[in-house]
């Protein structure tokens, strides 16, 4: 709880004239604050209090509020009307499922699209749904289901099949259905006149080996905020509905998206958290879209990852179990490592008492952050391509197990990753590393569309050296 001191004043920091905005991350474990200056982007003030999911988050999201507040610079003056901008993964987050036309070209193309959209995707189906197939769907307990299928102007008989089939199934679970334009009208005709839940969006794959994005997640992104977050039992009442803006994952990729652009080159991202460990890369489009080595479900140039066996704490075990498997630990490290791993399991709100456990949890994140961009740069065979990094500029750092670290011993963490030569991908060229140290990522994502020049002024004094 401190001033977010860069050099503006006494103060650490001074606020525009125009007041400043709350940013705020709600996540499963950690509420984060950062109060940003308006229009210049200043960062104000952070704070992060534990959020309060088995009560009302709103308690632990206004301590963090109230806390960030009462560490504000002299001057800083009040929020701008409306100026609460809030992510949340509180709750699990967006769960996702993807129905598909063909497990390797639409299905594989929805199942990606659904990672940029901030989802954690619980199940992917492809062809005809049957009841045995619907049952798998209904187990997964999708918080959403993306609908796809065929090409524009192609085969509408799967998609047609499928919607037919959650119709007479009276499925209540919201569908986005991005499929074959050609089917569009019919299938939303026959999905809401059935009382299904039913959300439009273009096509993700309007063209063999072209991928887009873009309308499925502004989608999923509505029905979130419409349907998930006021289902999920937070909080009482609509406020905390009222005030998310995103999926914690969605908008730290708008982030991404945005440091890239203003760096011209590739970057990626690493986060290291409690459960999963997420990896976000952006690349330049180049040659490598074209050609016959181009994939059939098209390239996603601004992609996410989720590994959801790889964790500090919950996720603990599932980092050395991987480690073992890609060789990164010998037996008699595998074996201690594994002892360490399940009492932080066992105690999800552990935290390290002194440098023995803190050294644990720095290989803890090293072993997750390595094998987590292994599965990202390499795919997975699981519908996750591989990825070209060896273009990347900035690698970035993040989670609580990294600000937590001196800048040097958070370095020595991400630098496993640039020289993972072992890892069966190959290795970024000319990467610096910086970490995220006040959540600045998140904040810039939730104020990009409404506030560009602040979350750019943000993003250039915290990530990029400026």
């Amino acid at each position: 709880m401190t001033p977010a001191g860069d050099g503006a004043g006494p103060g650490g920091a001074t606020a525009a004239a125009g007041g400043y905005a709350v940013c705020a991350d709600v996540g499963s474990t950690w509420t984060k604050v950062a109060l940003v200056g308006l229009p210049d982007g200043r960062l104000l003030a952070t704070a992060a209090r534990p959020t309060t999911a088995g009560t009302d988050v709103l308690r632990g999201l206004d301590a963090a509020v109230a806390a960030a507040t009462a560490a504000l610079p002299p001057g800083a003056g009040t929020p701008v009307p409306g100026g609460w901008y809030v992510c949340s993964s509180a709750g699990g987050g967006l769960r996702l499922a993807v129905v598909g036309y063909e497990e390797l070209v639409t299905a594989r193309a929805g199942q990606r699209v659904g990672l940029s959209a901030g989802a954690r995707v619980v199940h992917v189906a492809a062809g005809r749904l049957d009841g045995a197939g619907l049952r798998a769907v209904r187990a997964a307990r999708p918080d959403v289901l993306l609908l796809v299928g065929g090409t524009d102007g192609g085969d509408a008989e799967v998609l047609t099949h499928n919607a037919t089939r959650l119709a007479r199934a009276r499925w209540r679970t919201p569908v986005v259905l991005a499929g074959n334009v050609d089917a569009r009208e019919e299938l939303v005709g026959l999905l809401a006149g059935a009382g299904v839940p039913v959300t439009v969006a273009d096509n993700v794959l309007p063209r063999i080996g072209v991928l887009a994005p873009a309308s499925a997640r502004a989608a999923i992104r509505r029905v979130f905020l419409r349907h998930v977050i006021g289902g999920k039992g937070l909080s009482r009442g609509g406020r905390f509905a009222s005030l998310v803006r995103a999926a914690t994952p969605d908008a730290v990729l708008s982030g991404v998206e945005l440091l890239a652009d203003q760096l011209g080159g590739d970057l990626a991202v690493v986060d290291v958290g409690g459960a999963t460990t997420d990896v976000y890369s952006v690349l330049t489009p180049d040659e490598r879209d074209s050609g016959p080595g181009r994939a059939a479900a098209g390239t996603l140039w601004r992609a996410r990852t989720v590994e959801g066996d790889l964790g500090m704490r919950w996720s603990a075990p599932g980092v050395v179990a991987a480690a073992v498997a890609e060789r990164l630990l010998g037996a008699d490290e595998a074996a201690g490592l594994a002892a360490e791993a399940a009492v932080r399991a066992g105690e999800p709100g552990f935290v390290p008492v002194d440098e023995a456990q803190r050294s644990t949890d720095r290989r803890i994140a090293a072993l997750a952050a390595t094998v987590a961009v292994r599965r990202h740069a390499r795919g997975d065979g699981t519908g996750v391509p591989a990825r070209d990094l060896r273009d990347v500029r900035l690698l970035i750092g993040s989670g609580g197990v990294l600000r937590h670290c001196a800048p040097g011993e958070a370095a020595a963490v991400l630098s496993t990753v640039l020289t993972d030569h072992a890892g069966g991908w190959p290795l970024p060229r000319a990467a610096g590393v910086v970490v995220d140290g006040a959540y600045v990522l998140a904040a810039a994502g939730l104020l990009a569309a409404e506030h560009p020049g602040a979350a750019s002024a943000l993003l250039r004094r915290h990530l990029a050296g400026g």
